[in-house]
């Protein structure tokens, strides 16, 4: 079996992983998470991070013929857009994303948003399989942190998203509006009953306390062994016991309202206003306190 070739490119201001995938018979590749940097405080966006990834394409002679995103995140914007305007690639994500669309559809009044997936080019259903060059992936529906949730299983490795982390860090979190931590907790099984030695992809890594480095590559095997969350022994309900109590101490990520409302949208922002100028929504909650 041929076995993919994989480039990290890891964003210290998110700390997110994205990756190139690529299928050395055909030169063909896919981009997996791109990120946009984008400073809240000034409003700028920057394209940085994904011409790292285009020019290691265009420097290996690389093709890329798709952005695979494992879900709409909370905690970056995509870069899937640019790419695709540089490559033509086509931009994928799980189906369900049309349930992640109709939840923050009045959380932002988006009126104009589409809640049948059609921002995407794909839409991935549990189970399709497709090809990057003469690769095989195989898409698993894993919801819990999100309800759109996939993994891109590609020769013996598999790219999680968000649903795991090192083990010495844990599970993502399952407190967002759609999330579950005990379907988490399901999917994180079956990501774990895949053959021991399947390498698994972290979207983002934090560095555990005690631990210098950033990694983002770890096993099967790893994970059910020594994984601070999820390692055999933990059981369903314990997991959703301790999720629950550690979300509710989670702070929400400060890139939280631009990157949904950016991501849901395949990451193209709101049209311009009529000054020619691009705006983000942000929902004001009030909170009085009496006299």
């Amino acid at each position: 079996m041929t076995q993919p070739l994989i480039e990290a490119f890891f964003d210290a201001t998110t700390n997110t992983i994205s990756y190139l995938v690529g299928d050395p018979a055909t030169r063909t590749a896919a981009v997996i998470d791109p990120v946009l940097d984008f400073d809240l405080a000034s409003g700028s966006a920057d394209t940085r991070s994904a011409e790292r990834i285009l020019a290691f394409a265009r420097a290996g002679d690389w093709r890329i013929a798709m952005v695979l995103e494992t879900h709409a995140h909370a905690d970056h914007l995509s870069a899937a857009p640019f790419i695709k305007a540089q490559t033509g690639a086509w931009i994928g994500i799980g189906a369900h994303i049309r349930d992640v669309q109709t939840i923050f559809r009045p959380v932002f009044a988006m009126e104009d948003l589409k809640t049948d997936g059609s921002d995407f080019d794909r839409l991935f259903e549990d189970g399709d399989r497709f090809a990057i060059g003469a690769l095989e992936v195989e898409v698993l529906h894993v919801p819990g942190h999100t309800p759109a949730d996939v993994a891109y299983r590609i020769g013996d490795a598999a790219f999680v998203g968000d649903t795991l982390f090192m083990p010495d860090y844990g599970t993502a979190r399952a407190d967002f509006p759609g999330g579950d931590a005990r379907t988490l907790y399901r999917s994180i099984r079956r990501l774990l009953a895949l053959p021991g030695e399947t390498r698994l992809f972290m979207c983002h890594d934090y560095k555990a306390p005690g631990r210098d480095d950033y990694r983002w590559e770890t096993t099967v095997d790893e994970q059910r062994r020594s994984s601070v969350h999820v390692h055999d022994g933990v059981g369903e309900d314990a997991f959703v016991a301790m999720r629950r109590q550690r979300d509710a101490g989670l702070s929400v990520p400060k890139l939280l309202l631009p990157s949904i409302q950016v991501n849901i949208r395949a990451g193209h922002f709101h049209a311009a206003a009529a000054n020619g100028v691009t705006y983000l929504r942000i929902p004001v909650t009030w909170q009085t306190h009496g006299a």
